[in-house]
């Protein structure tokens, strides 16, 4: 196959001069390079590898799965989780047993603590909440990826038949089922009726592929993401492309210069009204394809949906603050006000929203205020407790824009329920997660630049203690770069 949506990067010399784990590095830091196959931190890949077992001496068979946290782009084999295939699959047995197992269930949050007794070697890498995909399904060989295109369809309206029109019988089809033992079972229940397949799209949420050989398995999860962007691409191209993406333009953008001054007025204010609980930076884009979302018609309808992927909500909440701003007509106070509004009016919808959605054992409500900003002429700020986070909540926002492009392209898009959102972003699981996160250092969230700090004053001011009643105050910074993805940080 030609691709022109993704790219083909297989080197089988390099792949033949690496063992067996280190092909399945080598291959998910292929499928990770490339950011419409799959998002930072998004995404595993497993293998299915024989291994001597350090307590018989006998070969045994191995899941080696990327593990929690990570990004498969930088991962090494130490992001690798190895567990014995044979008492992963001895767990369902465990899982039958138990009364009260289900979807979202106890029960089913239970088994992910008991992946650790089936770790292979003393692999101190925590196992990943999907690790019963990728051992549960037939193949060797299991790609886990978040395409833009394919979450595309995963969050059209009809999204099965889509799956069917597109790909005819080369992917199944699982409605939306938050991760966990319920969907492996799910998956493999497919496998097991349709033993011809080998991939399966998510509904709302990605796609999975796999194979018996590293090579092919690579090779389809690009054929099948190139397969879907395609048919969306041409779906696009008839319907106007980008002059009607999202309805049409209603404003346009500012100049550079106009939209740099803007940001430059309204961004420290800002970066305080986001910072009421906790320090944020905020990394701003304002190129082609993200004014190309604000400044829609569509964009203020799209954005109060929200995102679909889980991935992408845990960066950007449940969804966006937009702020109906006519660049055209209206200047920097009126927009100054329009954010106060809607800052305010966004908060009391996020606890709305908690209080209709919360559980008895839910986590107490985290910070109200939005981490992604959209304005029309200006483009977007995304925020976040560092310059890194705050980056790849941009990047996550762009991915949702992509796939709101593409379903709304094919069909029309749709989001995740808000109580599936919710059990998703206040999941006991995903707090245990944050809870184990190390503490931040003295001076985290807080941003300064010391010119000619090499001696003398420089030095001596970069160095002073923050804590000291002489030390200056921060001033207000805002540095651009040439990077259209993270075009610049504004801090204070």
């Amino acid at each position: 196959m030609n691709y022109t949506h993704v790219n083909f990067l297989w080197d089988d010399a390099k792949a033949a001069s690496l063992d067996p784990v280190g092909r399945l590095v080598y291959r998910s830091n292929l499928l990770g390079s490339d950011q419409r196959i799959t998002n930072t931190g998004g995404g595993n890949t497993s293998s299915k590898l024989k291994e001597n077992d350090p307590l018989t001496g006998e070969s045994t068979e191995v899941l080696w799965v990327k593990g929690s946290g990570g990004d498969l782009r930088t991962s090494n084999r130490d992001n690798f989780s190895s567990l014995y295939q044979d008492k992963l699959i001895g767990l369902q047995q465990v899982y039958a047993a138990k009364a009260n197992k289900g979807i979202k269930s106890e029960a089913e949050d239970a088994m992910v603590n008991m992946y650790f007794h089936t770790t292979f070697n003393l692999n101190p890498r925590a196992s990943s909440i999907d690790t019963p995909l990728h051992s549960f399904l037939p193949g060797k060989h299991v790609d886990h990826m978040h395409p833009n295109a394919i979450i595309a369809i995963a969050a059209s309206k009809n999204c099965e038949k889509l799956t069917q029109e597109i790909f005819g019988g080369d992917m199944a089809y699982v409605p939306w089922m938050r991760p966990g033992f319920e969907l492996g079972l799910a998956m493999q229940e497919v496998a097991r009726k349709q033993p011809a397949v080998k991939a399966i799209m998510m509904g709302q949420h990605g796609f999975i592929s796999w194979d018996d050989n590293e090579k092919v398995c690579y090779t389809r999860t690009l054929d099948l993401i190139e397969k879907a962007a395609a048919y969306i691409e041409a779906k696009y191209a008839a319907k106007g492309g980008d002059a009607t993406a999202f309805g049409g333009p209603k404003y346009a953008a500012l100049a550079p210069e106009a939209r740099a001054t803007a940001f430059a007025a309204i961004l420290p204010w800002l970066r305080g009204q986001v910072s009421q609980q906790k320090r944020f930076i905020g990394t701003v884009q304002d190129d082609e394809k993200i004014l190309r979302f604000v400044n829609s018609k569509d964009a203020a309808r799209l954005a109060e949906l929200g995102t679909s992927c889980p991935d992408h909500f845990l960066r950007t909440k449940i969804k966006p603050l937009y702020i109906d701003w006519n660049p055209q007509s209206e200047d920097a106070a009126t927009l100054k006000k329009k954010l106060a509004a809607g800052l305010d009016q966004y908060r009391k919808d996020y606890a709305a929203y908690y209080a209709a959605c919360k559980r008895a054992n839910s986590p107490a409500i985290r910070d109200a205020n939005p981490t992604v900003v959209l304005i029309p002429g200006l483009g977007m700020i995304a925020w976040g407790k560092d310059k890194s986070e705050s980056r790849v909540t941009a990047e996550f926002y762009n991915c949702a824009v992509e796939v709101m492009r593409g379903a709304e392209a094919i069909d029309t898009y749709i989001s995740l329920p808000q109580q599936e959102a919710f059990d998703i972003e206040y999941w006991l699981l995903e707090e245990a997660k944050l809870q184990r996160m190390p503490a931040e250092k003295e001076l985290a969230r807080q941003s300064i630049v010391v010119i000619g700090a090499g001696s003398g004053i420089g030095k001596e001011t970069a160095h002073r203690p923050p804590t000291s009643p002489t030390a200056p105050a921060s001033a207000p910074c805002w540095t651009k770069s040439r990077s259209p993805t993270a075009a610049s940080t504004a801090s204070a």
